[in-house]
């Protein structure tokens, strides 16, 4: 519904003006993920200038993902690289998985190694698709309001005891 999109809204516009100090003080660089048309303009406005203040940060990088789909991403970034195709300043032959990552809004930002799906959902709900293709999933029947740091530990914990492959095979099975 519309007014619960407004509110929603208005609370991202808040929270950005609220959390800039925190953002600035803990040297954390702040990204937008998404799209940025049908976004109001007071939130474009606090999230530009946290962006814009934020941007030398050298910590830990903050990713919000506001009007954002994984698909629209993807197709957005074969665009981007189409028209360059297009114009002759790219042939197609040297799009490759590096190139194509870097055309992704995320471009800059390590893939995440873990995903946790809170509520028991078994989707990944045109999340990050592309970057999430080595990550490791978490489920729990906990809701978000309700995920709290106890519950990240025991995501953490699950993720710890795990033995990764990126996509090879496990030796010690065969």
């Amino acid at each position: 519904p519309r007014e619960e999109v407004n509110t929603l809204m208005h609370l991202y516009a808040e929270y950005l003006i609220r959390e800039r100090p925190s953002i600035m003080e803990n040297n954390i660089r702040l990204k937008h993920l998404g799209r940025r048309d049908g976004l109001p303009n007071a939130v474009l406005r606090e999230l530009d200038e946290t962006v814009r203040l934020s941007a030398n940060n050298t910590g830990m990088i903050l990713c919000l993902a506001v009007n954002y789909g994984s698909r629209a991403e993807i197709v957005g970034a074969v665009r981007q690289l189409a028209q360059r195709a297009a114009e002759g300043d790219l042939a197609p032959t040297d799009i490759d998985e590096e190139m194509f990552s870097a055309t992704l809004d995320t471009a800059g930002v390590p893939d995440p190694d873990l995903l946790i799906r809170t509520a028991g959902e078994m989707r990944v709900s045109n999340y990050l698709l592309w970057q999430i293709s080595y990550a490791e999933l978490y489920v729990t029947d906990v809701y978000w309001p309700d995920f709290d740091e106890t519950e990240l530990h025991k995501a953490i914990q699950v993720y710890a005891a795990r033995h990764r492959r990126f996509g090879g095979v496990d030796e010690s099975n065969t």
